[in-house]
């Protein structure tokens, strides 16, 4: 290892680690309004394909798609971080490099020049979904090369958590207002509060996580707040059920910011786990290929948004939906839609470059060890990391569950009532039935993790104790 002062056992300052969780904020304000809004874009305003009843079959399909490129590309964008070493940064330098390009990509995918072009769509949503894994394999290799210290990285991932979901805030309650604006139709406020308390949550406890871990125990937590998510959506679905969306609003509110809060925590804190993963298999092997590792947890945070893509495409199509003029609480003004995500992207760009300014990597590989990593080491190192293993399974439906949910919130608050019955039931699953089992299956996944705290510290004493 190289450049160890203090043993690699780093604090650093808030500025620092605001400056590495401003990497979150942009890739959320970019890649949030991709997976919450480009489904909606497809099916009511760019209508895919020029057939409202098959665009939603077709999204489905195309993302499922892009998700079998990952699994190819994600290995090879990991194998090429681990094995480079830029003079911008062994990590830090894709920030920029893949910022530029994926910005452009991220706004053409909502134009509608070449409407209806399934070919357009999928070039655009490929080559954005390829240069987003060439930024997030390496963004999150940052997190465990800055510092091996436990507590830091716990703070750095609440920071970072904290900053994601102020991009997800930004994103849910601010692309519905700021469509409508510049549309000049109606602000859909309530759809923008609903959506917004998906995020929330996030200001009043990722702070408190290092408290609540203390407390309670990293395993508890999980359980805890992976619950809470659950008696939230099981509310949500009672409540949509009783009566109109419109009608009982406020109750609507409570459990959705309920179902959020579960969610925020527990998935939040997973990304402190990755560090640990990547600091086990350095103990067992002897080398630190975080950016395979990091690209293993991409593949499977990626399969997971693949299954969460394609179950709100392929519902909606078997429910045969199809957009109507009462359904208007989202303006289908296309150029609306291009214009937000222009700003969103630019503002996103900004924030890469900052992130950019404010990281410097400690803990990494010297070249002599990067010579030999290979492809090959990733599944290798799957294979021999049990702990890993659990973390990429967990992730699979966390990702899954998440995906499911924010691609059907827009149409659960967009006049849902003058949808067809099955329609509507179709929603309330996508909303509620389906997060709630990927969360039970979740909830089992983690009970399967074995590396404690204690048990963490004991690894990274001894990994240092080697090195010297």
């Amino acid at each position: 290892m190289t450049n160890q002062e203090n043993n690699g056992f780093y604090k650093l300052s808030w500025v620092q680690r605001i400056g590495f969780g401003a990497g979150d904020l942009a890739q959320n304000l970019i890649y949030q309004t991709i997976c919450m809004y480009l489904l909606f874009f497809y099916t009511d305003v760019y209508v895919l394909g020029g057939d409202a009843t098959k665009s939603a079959g077709l999204a489905g399909t195309m993302f499922l798609i892009v998700r079998l490129v990952d699994v190819i590309w994600d290995p090879i964008v990991g194998t090429f971080v681990d094995k480079h070493n830029p003079k911008l940064g062994k990590y830090r330098s894709y920030l920029v490099t893949g910022g530029i390009p994926l910005t452009i990509l991220a706004i053409l995918c909502f134009w509608d020049g070449f409407k209806p072009s399934i070919l357009y769509a999928y070039i655009t949503y490929v080559g954005m979904s390829m240069l987003y894994t060439l930024i997030n394999v390496p963004y999150g290799a940052l997190n465990s090369s800055l510092t091996r210290d436990t507590d830091e990285i716990t703070i750095l991932t609440s920071t970072r958590m904290f900053m994601a979901n102020v991009g997800g805030l930004c994103v849910s309650a601010g692309v519905p207002l700021l469509v409508a604006t510049l549309a000049g139709a109606e602000l859909p406020i309530q759809m923008a509060l609903f959506m917004g308390l998906g995020s929330l949550p996030s200001f009043i406890f990722m702070p408190l996580v290092p408290a609540i871990k203390k407390k309670v125990g990293k395993k508890n937590m999980f359980y805890i707040f992976l619950s809470v998510a659950i008696f939230g959506m099981a509310l949500l679905y009672i409540i949509s059920k009783i009566g109109t969306v419109q009608e009982n609003i406020v109750l609507v509110y409570i459990a959705q910011f309920i179902k959020s809060t579960g969610v925020i925590v527990a998935t939040g804190y997973m990304w402190a786990l990755i560090p640990e993963v990547i600091s086990y298999g350095e103990y067992t092997t002897g080398r630190r290929i975080s950016g395979i590792v990091n690209a293993l947890t991409g593949i499977f945070f990626k399969a997971g948004m693949a299954l969460g893509g394609v179950v709100p495409g392929f519902v909606l199509w078997l429910v045969n939906y199809k957009p109507v003029a009462e359904a208007n609480n989202l303006p289908k003004d296309s150029h609306a839609w291009f214009v937000t995500m222009l700003l969103f992207s630019l503002v996103g760009l900004a924030l890469l470059f900052f992130c950019f300014s404010q990281t410097k990597e400690r803990v990494v590989m010297d070249e002599k060890e990067t010579k030999n990593v290979k492809v090959s080491d990733l599944w290798k190192e799957f294979l021999r990391n049990r702990p890993l293993r659990v973390i990429a399974l967990f992730f699979i439906t966390a990702f899954a569950m998440m995906s499911v949910g924010n691609a059907a919130g827009a149409y659960f608050m967009n006049n849902m009532e003058v949808l067809p019955p099955t329609v509507q039931e179709g929603i309330r699953w996508l909303v509620c039935v389906i997060p709630a089992i990927l969360l039970l299956v979740a909830m089992f996944i983690i009970s399967k993790y074995e590396l404690s705290d204690e048990r963490i510290d004991e690894i990274n004493r001894a990994i240092e104790e080697r090195n010297k």
